[in-house]
């Protein structure tokens, strides 16, 4: 697993241990983001069920001002906060471990806004984004 363009092109991501954590293949990473590519701008990202990452930090080295990384489980938001610290990525981050509903409610009573939207779950191999 690796960052496809931008300013960490070619960087290895860490992949979250275990069986409960299904990475985002490289080829579907590059697929959203050639979807997506005409109308990213920079602008916010969340990246719920996180993972390893790999979707957020993308996105911040494609331009991203921030990226805000949602996961309940705590491996995978460790293993996120080391690919952010590969990435240099830390000060345009932030990570949180809740769950999906609980980070949605505290991020909207926070008055959080998001350009772009990264949601994937166990039930769906493939990744969704959208865009507000």
């Amino acid at each position: 697993m690796r960052v496809i363009s931008g300013e960490n092109k070619g960087r290895r991501l860490k992949a979250v241990n275990g069986r409960m954590t299904r990475p985002t293949t490289d080829k579907v990473k590059e697929t959203i983001f050639n979807m997506i590519g005409p109308f990213f701008d920079g602008g916010a990202v969340l990246d719920l069920y996180g993972g390893s990452g790999a979707l957020g930090i993308e996105a911040l080295s494609r331009g991203a001002r921030a990226a805000v990384f949602v996961d309940r489980a705590g491996a995978a938001c460790q293993t996120i906060r080391e690919n952010i610290a590969l990435c240099r990525c830390e000060n345009r981050s932030k990570v949180l471990k809740l769950d999906a509903t609980r980070a949605l409610e505290q991020l909207s009573n926070d008055g959080m806004n998001f350009d772009f939207g990264f949601f994937r779950s166990s039930l769906c191999e493939a990744a969704h984004s959208i865009r507000h």
